[in-house]
């Protein structure tokens, strides 16, 4: 064997893998015991998950159908702000959202984690990696902006008949804090571009091993896409409307859930509770909100009148197809778009999310 030849992948470096898929292994492993055994006795339903066993698998089919095309609604607010010649086919795209959202759900601060990890599947999918970033930015802004707009809605209807939570509050001071600073950010780069560049420029010489001429030069393309999109309301107006059926159609599998279990929750009800579950999912503590979703949830949808029992039910009901099912279908979509093994994926996905675009 040539000296320049491996001998042997196991041999060279495999720590990282391993340390990889024991880092997921142990924040699979704490999520599950938090998830089915805290929550339940926080919700005081422990016996009551026995009756899962008899869940209608028409709410279950229906369920995954409506989660999916939640998924495709996210694939095409994607797709619609790429230009025409570098647009992923739907399947593709389809296939990346679910690749990054395995890595949300097992990282801690996994949108980050996440992000990274689409952004390399688009620009290995041929998407120009100025386009790629303008896209990923401005569809978490209209995520952002339509998630709030669906919390206050819920908040306008629902206090008059229901009064109001120091929750309500915090969640609302938490949503608009976060559209603040992507307001202040798309104002920075269209109308004080030239002094929000040269502060950018100036931190960046300062910092060590960063490329000041990259970074302005991306930040400048994607004030020029910021400008265009501005100029094309109908885009705009398409990814908003593509945002906001990625949430009504989540939302909508919350509430198909808690009415298996015998509850029809009232929308501006339902809207509050999603609304202020995942502004306050935000707040980077738990991979994909962990904790935070489950408890927030089964809180305001019993101030709304739904039983423990049926709320914590449908909850975790909920959590099982929106959380826990994106991620071994996220493992298999990876594989299919980069290739390797299925019981490699969540370990080789990690490592690939990993560090600076």
């Amino acid at each position: 064997m040539s000296p320049d030849e491996p001998d042997g992948e196991d041999q060279s470096s495999p720590p990282h893998g391993r340390r990889a898929l024991g880092l997921v292994a142990r924040a699979l492993l704490f999520a599950g015991v938090f998830h089915f055994l805290v929550l339940p006795q926080i919700g005081g339903t422990r016996k009551a998950l026995g009756l899962l066993g008899g869940l209608d698998p028409r709410f279950l089919v229906g369920a995954v159908v409506l989660e999916g095309l939640a998924l495709v609604a996210y694939a095409q607010l994607t797709r619609s702000l790429l230009p025409p010649d570098q647009r992923p086919t739907l399947w593709r795209m389809f296939r990346i959202v679910l690749s990054s959202l395995a890595v949300n759900h097992v990282v801690p601060g996994g949108a980050a984690a996440g992000g990274v990890l689409q952004y390399r599947l688009l620009t290995r999918s041929g998407v120009d990696t100025a386009r790629a970033s303008f896209a990923m930015a401005t569809q978490s802004l209209g995520s952002a902006l339509m998630l709030n707009v669906l919390l206050w809605v819920g908040l306008v209807v629902s206090i008059p008949t229901s009064g109001f939570q120091p929750l309500y509050a915090t969640a609302a001071g938490v949503g608009a804090a976060l559209l603040a600073i992507v307001a202040f950010a798309v104002v920075a780069l269209t109308k004080g571009r030239t002094r929000t560049m040269s502060v950018i420029a100036n931190l960046a010489d300062r910092t060590p091993h960063v490329d000041a001429d990259r970074i302005t030069h991306a930040l400048g393309r994607a004030a020029d896409q910021l400008a265009a999109l501005g100029r094309e309301p109908r885009l705009a107006a398409k990814a908003v409307g593509w945002a906001a059926a990625n949430w009504l159609l989540d939302a909508a599998v919350l509430w198909l859930f808690i009415a298996a279990f015998g509850h029809q929750t009232s929308i501006p009800g339902l809207l509050v509770a999603y609304g202020l579950a995942n502004v306050l999912a935000a707040i980077p503590l738990s991979p994909g909100g962990l904790g935070v979703i489950e408890t927030t949830l089964i809180v305001t949808l019993v101030g709304f009148g739904t039983s423990r029992a049926e709320a914590s039910l449908g909850v975790a009901a909920y959590r099982i197809v929106q959380f826990w099912l994106p991620i071994p279908a996220g493992a298999a979509a990876w594989v299919t778009l980069v290739g390797g093994r299925q019981r490699d994926a969540l370990s080789t996905m990690v490592d690939d999310s990993k560090g600076d675009p």
